[in-house]
This record gives structure tokens, C-alpha cells and sequence, in this order.
């Protein structure tokens, strides 16, 4: 926090507190009344461990403090300050507070007016401004750098990843020269790209493979869909680790090297960093959270229509026996414990009661549209798609498939 003279403040308070103008540090929060001058302005930003006294003691009087606490409790308790968020403190030449104004967050602010005597607060409010973008990558090494070459941020590699995550391991599918496009919506603040909203529609190549992906909100949630209706979601998520890399695949021979031995290897080996968060790959039950002989700490759950999966060498177990879990809920941490020579999560599958392989099993469909809603659907995909795609694409080079009939 800074003071300001005589002029300068002047200057400031008619950036803080502006009658024609519509911006308050540096935000549009609306117009004020501007008080009466000469006055002090002091504006700055909350500080870890610090309060409403010992920010504005020195220059406001305990009673004077007081009233203002008292004011804008109404409104909003300034004994819930947030580290980092700004405020600003207008005081007239009787050491009085004209107006203060507290970002309570990006979208709310609070704000306290003189009025004769007495001092009114008031919780001011705005809305994101929502802009639809597109945005297209190539893979030249990851999808994280593509995305950050296109001038996006992780977060959107992120956000699609979890959307093909079903239909592509990010971790071993990946080749150079796959691409993507996606629609997807951005919030600003007064005019600054504050967070990502939702993708609309996105594409994504690979050689001659090509997946498309539609977001439609029914009665029941929203979810992502193919051209046709049929989800992306599926039961069981294509890898249990949103990134990381395949170290040993599933066979009938492999030579162990802690045991020196050859052995089957019954499940996929990925490699990530310690405390890396091992995810359930299907919604189920735990049957085993603990020690598993050579898997170490592991977790074994159940699932529908006869699958279980196995989590092995986990540095730390997040459940407990008889739990139910949902697909992509954090059920471990990435360890190596049992026996393993360094990080890396064992993830294996049986299928009524026999080892198969997670990365070629067929694994059962999830749910299409429902019929009633295949009319809407139909809508709000040729509506994305339009967004996303030209339109000699959707004409010729992806045709679009009718809604399935009931």
C-alpha cells in the first residue's frame, strides 16, 4: 500500500471513484459520486496474515474503523479478506472515510459511500462476457505444447484430453503431425480473458482417424457426443493416468528385473512422477485397498458386467474397502512400492475373473441419446459443428449423420 500526495491523489481518486468515467481500479464497476476534496487516497492489495486494522490503522481512526466494518456488514463481513485482492480507501480532510471499495472476487465488488453522517455499502456485480473461439494445433511433441504453440493455456489441453479420453491414451497414441480444433468458450472480465467456459465442438485427427466430439445439455447433465448421438463417454476411461508413458506392455514373457526370472507381465506399467493421482478408470466398488504382495500398495475395484481393475505400487491409497467410486475419481497417488524399481503405477483388468488386456479388450458401449431428445440434439450439434468446422467440410468431407431413429 502506497500514499499519495495532494495532486496525485486528486488524479487517482478520479480513477478510483470517477463520475463520468466508468472504471475503478482499473475495473468497470459503474459510476460514483465523487466527494467532497481535498482528500487522501490509498489503494492496494490484501497481504498474507494481515486485516482490515493493521492495513488501514495508521491512517484511519479506530472509531472511524469501526463504523466501517460496521457499515458494510450488511453487505459482506471484511473479516473474510483474500490474499491478493484489491481495495482502495478515499478519506476527506476530517480523517473520515468517504469510500472504500474491496474486490471480493472478479465478478463482486464492495462497495461504501458517505452519506452525511452515516456510510451505505452495497455488493456491485457483473457478469463474464462470453466469447466463442476457435482454436486449431498440430502435435509436434505433446498436446500440452501445441496447445501453448496455438497460444492457449494447459488448461485447455486439459479440457480435451478429458473429452477424447475414452477414444485416445494420450500417453501412447500420440504421433506427430495429429491435430485438433476445437470451439471453445472464453470468459473476460472488463475486457481480460479470465477462464475457460465450455468446449462446444472439437476435432481431432489422427492419420486417417478422425473424431469429432459435440457438447448437448439434456434434462440429465451435459456430455460430449459423436456426430450420430453416440457418447464419447464410455465405461471404462482408455487410461487410468491423464499423462504419463507405457514402460511395459501386457504379455505372457517378460523378463522381471527384481526377480531375475522370466514371468507374465499381466497389465500395462505407466511411468509418472511420484504423488502422480492414479485415477479409476470405471465407476465401482473397492474389493482391496492395501498391501498386494509384489503390487505393493494397490487398490483393486469392481465394476459391472463382470470387470475389476487393479492399481498397483501406489505411494498412497485414497479409499477404503467397500467404497464406491466413480469413473476419474482419484483413488491413489503414483508410488513404488512391492516390487518395482522406480515410479510408475501397474494397472491391470480381469474380466469374469480372467487377465485381459486394457488396451485392446472391447469394452462395453455406454448409453446413446434418448429418443426424445434426439430432435435437440440434432439441433445443437449442426449449430457447433458449424463453429468449428467449414462448410465444404461438413458438407463433403464430413457428413453429418441423422439423429438415429428409435
Amino acid at each position: 500500500m502506497r500514499r499519495i500526495g495532494a495532486l496525485g491523489a486528486l488524479a487517482l481518486f478520479l480513477v478510483l471513484l470517477p463520475t463520468r468515467l466508468t472504471r475503478l481500479m482499473e475495473q468497470p464497476w459503474g459510476p460514483l459520486t465523487l466527494p467532497r476534496i481535498p482528500i487522501t487516497v490509498l489503494r492496494g492489495t490484501i497481504t498474507p496474515r494481515s486485516s482490515l486494522a493493521t492495513l488501514l490503522g495508521r491512517s484511519v481512526s479506530p472509531a472511524a474503523l469501526d463504523q466501517l466494518v460496521s457499515a458494510s456488514r450488511p453487505a459482506y463481513d471484511l473479516a473474510r479478506l483474500s490474499v491478493g485482492r484489491p481495495f482502495g480507501l478515499a478519506l476527506g480532510p476530517d480523517g473520515l472515510v468517504e469510500a472504500f471499495t474491496y474486490g471480493i472476487d472478479e465478478l463482486r465488488m464492495l462497495r461504501v459511500l458517505r452519506h452525511g453522517d452515516a456510510l451505505t455499502a452495497e455488493v456491485v456485480e457483473r457478469d463474464y462476457e462470453t466469447r466463442v473461439s476457435l482454436t486449431t494445433g498440430v502435435i509436434r511433441s505433446s498436446l500440452f505444447t501445441a496447445v501453448t504453440a496455438a497460444g492457449e493455456q494447459d488448461q485447455l489441453a486439459l479440457d480435451l484430453a478429458e473429452i477424447f479420453a475414452w477414444d485416445v491414451d494420450f500417453n501412447t497414441e500420440l504421433q506427430k503431425g495429429d491435430s485438433f480444433s476445437v470451439a471453445v468458450e472464453k470468459m473476460f472480465v472488463g475486457g481480460r480473458f479470465s477462464r475457460y467456459g465450455r468446449i462446444q465442438a472439437a476435432e481431432f485427427r489422427r492419420g486417417s482417424r478422425r473424431l469429432l466430439a459435440v457438447r448437448f445439455d439434456d434434462g440429465r447433465g451435459g456430455g460430449y457426443y459423436a456426430p450420430d448421438g453416440t457418447p464419447l463417454r464410455k465405461a471404462f476411461l482408455r487410461s487410468p493416468l491423464k499423462f504419463s508413458r507405457i514402460t511395459s506392455g501386457f504379455t505372457g514373457k517378460r523378463f522381471h528385473p527384481i526377480l531375475r526370472q522370466f514371468t507374465a507381465h499381466l497389465g500395462i506399467d505407466y511411468a509418472a512422477p511420484e504423488g502422480t493421482p492414479a485415477l479409476a478408470s470405471a465407476g465401482g466398488t473397492v474389493g482391496v485397498a492395501g498391501w498386494i504382495d509384489g503390487f505393493g500398495n494397490a487398490v483393486r475395484l469392481r465394476h459391472a458386467n463382470g470387470y475389476e481393475t487393479l492399481y498397483g505400487h501406489l505411494s498412497r491409497v485414497n479409499v477404503r474397502v467397500g467404497e464406491r467410486v466413480a469413473q476419474g475419481e482419484t483413488i491413489g497417488a503414483v508410488g513404488s512400492t512391492g516390487l518395482s524399481t522406480g515410479p510408475h503405477l501397474h494397472y491391470a483388468m480381469l474380466r469374469n475373473g480372467a487377465w485381459v488386456n486394457p488396451l485392446t479388450v472391447e469394452l462395453p458401449p455406454a448409453e446413446p441419446i434418448a429418443p426424445e431428445e434426439r430432435g435437440a440434439f440434432a439441433t445443437a450439434r449442426d449449430a457447433a459443428l458449424a463453429r468449428l468446422l467449414p462448410g465444404p467440410e461438413r458438407d463433403d468431407g464430413a457428413p453429418l449423420a441423422a439423429a438415429p431413429s428409435p
